[in-house]
């Protein structure tokens, strides 16, 4: 049967769902259904709000009510990672969930946000982690994926967070391919990411210093609401290379689509649901 976005759901309609809190302004149901639509599979995607401290109920109503597969988004990674069957390597590693599959009757708790954002430095930047000298902006939840995905891909990462106990705790998860720096460590990076909240709001301040950054560095802000923090715009006017959060997005939710249909997922018209132009689909195979 083929779905479009005309179409009603039916008794046989597979459903899949997000999970966070807020998350009504969530871009996921556009690129999911945009894939479902795309390749004529008889499922839909749904954004569920869930208040802090539910998430063990959502995931037990994901038994329940036979949802199909779930994404998770804050606050709830960590909690969903303790109530689900079981954890994918990287999961159990980060201890946290942003995906939760099917194997049988058993939830099985999986982490595509660093895949995602390693695709998406291909895909719109053309860059491969290996080699590269990266500094990520925050010790969080994306922090962490990110931070491991980029050193397993042959990256030197540098934790930069306010907290220096919770960027030392990521330097454990990492490895000896990571370390915790300064800000003047910004200098030598080849790539910066914001991985905090900061430049959400007009009003708040800039993650790190500017002056730090130099022509032909890039940096990524994770953050796709506003589509251009003033991050970007400022870093933009140094001569750098920048890109937003809704290339990560896309692809981490592009894994999330290939686990739970077992199709490959239409990232072009998945793209297009977001507004966005992709550049490229895949990584060179290692």
């Amino acid at each position: 049967m083929r779905m479009t976005t005309n179409d009603t759901p039916t008794a046989t309609t597979r459903i899949a769902a997000v999970i966070g809190d807020p998350v009504r302004h969530s871009l996921s149901p556009r690129l999911h259904n945009a894939g479902f639509a795309a390749l004529g599979l008889d499922w839909t995607y749904v954004a569920c709000p869930v208040a802090e401290g539910e998430a063990a109920q959502a995931v037990e109503a994901m038994r329940t009510l036979g949802i199909e597969g779930l994404s998770v988004t804050m606050p709830h990674k960590k909690s969903v990672a303790s109530a689900v069957d079981d954890l994918s390597p990287t999961a159990a590693k980060l201890g946290a969930v942003n995906c939760v599959t099917r194997d049988g009757d058993r939830l099985v708790g999986e982490n595509t946000d660093g895949i995602g954002f390693v695709d998406s430095l291909w895909s719109q930047l053309q860059m491969d982690p290996d080699g590269l000298t990266i500094v990520i902006v925050g010790a969080g939840g994306a922090a962490r994926s990110i931070a491991l995905a980029t050193a397993q891909h042959g990256a030197k990462v540098g934790i930069l967070n306010r907290t220096a106990e919770s960027a030392q705790q990521l330097v454990e998860i990492v490895g000896t391919s990571s370390a915790v720096v300064q800000e003047e460590a910004i200098r030598d990076a080849d790539l910066v990411v914001n991985a905090t909240s900061l430049g959400m709001n007009e009003d708040d301040p800039l993650p790190f210093d500017l002056n730090f950054l130099s022509k032909g560095q890039s940096v990524i802000d994770l953050i796709y609401e506003p589509k251009k923090t003033a991050l970007l715009t400022e870093a933009e006017s140094l001569g750098a290379r920048t890109l937003n959060g809704v290339a990560m997005l896309l692809h981490q939710a592009g894994e999330q689509f290939r686990l739970w249909t077992g199709s490959e997922p239409p990232l072009q018209e998945m793209a297009q649901a977001v507004g966005l132009t992709l550049l490229g689909e895949h990584r060179p195979a290692n």
